[in-house]
């Protein structure tokens, strides 16, 4: 699977960050950076409760 990142909506909130820290963190701007973007097994779940959290909806999983 796939963590589909849409950069203009992202307002760096990090709620997305804290469900998933070994997927994604903010960089020193605030900007989400995807550290890895095809993900699988547990890490289908960490995706997933990253993607629920984000307040603007600017992260899918597919």
């Amino acid at each position: 699977m796939k963590i589909v990142l849409d950069r203009p909506r992202c307002e760096g909130h990090g709620l997305c960050e804290e469900a998933a820290p070994q997927l994604m963190h903010l960089d020193d701007d605030g900007e989400l950076v995807l550290d890895r973007e095809e993900v699988d097994g547990a890490d289908v779940a960490l995706a997933n409760a990253a993607a629920r959290v984000c307040p603007v909806a600017a992260l899918r999983v597919v």
